[in-house]
């Protein structure tokens, strides 16, 4: 078998695809006990970047009959790829790449300051006239219906958002595939709107779980039975908060395609896209082993036979676009990353700005204390992570990146 079995109390079954990667104790808690609870469809599937996460744990794919668990999609809805091929190859490419990095950091706000309050430079001062109409067309109308509903949802950022890259692993990359040609690559998801309404249906959902006396192995697995307010309301944030995603990728992607263009450090170019905006936080309902089931993927890419998915790499490694091959134990998803070896405090410990420097060289990007958390070696191996994972995808491009830009 190209996976592991890991059962759980109550005819719980977990199928790990960690064959040569590590599956630290802590995740393989988490998977048992979202396997135990009664309304898992036959079994979860952990991907091969598998790691403890914040409520669910980060690269599992949980199928639900009756229920839906909120904490299990995460605060990061939507969450997400997207990758376009341009008619650039890397002898296009001035040999300082800083100024396109430079294009790029100006065309995109990115990051975090003033705790996101006035003047934060993740977010829009003044709001680009093309995604104020994205906004206002594609999202407000949805947006407004369900703060009708929850009104306390109502408190921060929304539309100043959207075209922003945000924090932490969410990246923009320039990247060059195996023959040399020139890619743009991105990951971001829905930014503070996103993590707001994650934030208020988890806690939602726990309160649910009080007031009914339901005793769960942890309350983060707290859930919505079907045919609820609670769960019909919480199906509609997140199919909007994925919307916003979706559209978010591609506002940043014209943002920075345009950037580079005037730039005047390359010619005139055309740009393709090849695996576009693959979410990787988010549920679906699904047809599988002849039932439509609600499938929620937390770090993990849905890939059906024929589905183009996009699983990065560090800052430091290569990336993968790849094909699903449909293989239907793992509900037709593989990985969505190389996963995290450790925790983002583990890397600051271990890690100096000199072996930061070492293992992104070659790479333009920021190379100071505070990207410290992303090095490469707090991650998993992508290549061990790749061979676990032969039977679920196919290698189309593999791509290394020349250009980094950190949140």
């Amino acid at each position: 078998m190209p996976y592991n079995v890991i059962n759980a109390p109550n005819n719980g079954l977990v199928k790990a695809w960690t064959q040569g990667v590590q599956l630290e104790d802590a995740a393989k808690e988490q998977l048992t006990n979202a396997a135990q609870l009664p309304f898992i469809y036959k079994w979860i599937a952990a991907m091969p970047d598998v790691h403890f996460g914040i409520g669910a744990t980060i690269g599992s794919v949980i199928p639900t009959k009756g229920a839906i668990i909120p904490a299990a999609v995460g605060v990061d809805i939507g969450c997400g790829m997207m990758a376009v091929q341009t008619s650039l190859n890397a002898r296009d490419l001035p040999d300082n790449l800083k100024n396109i990095r430079t294009a790029i950091e100006n065309a995109v706000p990115h990051g975090r300051t003033n705790q996101g309050r006035a003047g934060d430079r993740g977010a829009w001062h003044n709001i680009p006239e093309r995604n104020g109409a994205v906004w206002a067309e594609e999202l407000k109308p949805r947006y407004d219906a369900i703060l009708a509903k929850h009104p306390k949802l109502d408190r921060g950022n929304h539309a100043n958002h959207l075209g922003t890259l945000g924090t932490g692993n969410h990246f923009i990359e320039v990247c060059l595939d195996e023959a040399e040609n020139v890619w743009f690559m991105l990951h971001s998801g829905s930014r503070g709107v996103g993590n707001r309404m994650g934030n208020y249906f988890i806690e939602m959902a726990r309160l649910e779980m009080r007031k009914f006396f339901v005793n769960l192995p942890d309350i983060d697995l707290a859930y919505f039975p079907e045919h609820t307010d609670g769960f019909d309301d919480y199906v509609e944030a997140v199919e909007w908060a994925q919307d916003y995603a979706r559209r978010n990728r591609d506002l940043m992607m014209e943002q920075i395609v345009g950037a580079v263009r005037r730039s005047g450090e390359v010619p005139a170019f055309s740009a393709e896209v090849k695996a576009i905006n693959c979410h990787h936080n988010y549920v679906a309902r699904e047809p599988h082993y002849g039932e439509n089931v609600l499938v929620t993927r937390k770090g993990a890419v849905r890939a059906r036979e024929g589905d183009m998915g996009i699983i990065p790499g560090s800052m430091g490694a290569r990336s993968y676009i790849v094909r699903g091959k449909g293989n239907a134990e793992s509900f037709h998803s593989c990985s969505h990353g190389a996963g995290r070896a450790m925790s983002r405090n583990e890397a600051k410990r271990r890690f100096t700005v000199a072996d930061h420097a070492r293992m992104t060289e070659g790479v333009e990007c920021r190379k100071d204390a505070d990207v410290i958390d992303e090095t490469p070696a707090a991650y998993k191996s992508i290549d061990a992570v790749m061979a676990a994972q032969t039977d679920l995808v196919e290698i189309v491009h593999t791509l290394r990146q020349v250009v980094c830009v950190k949140g």
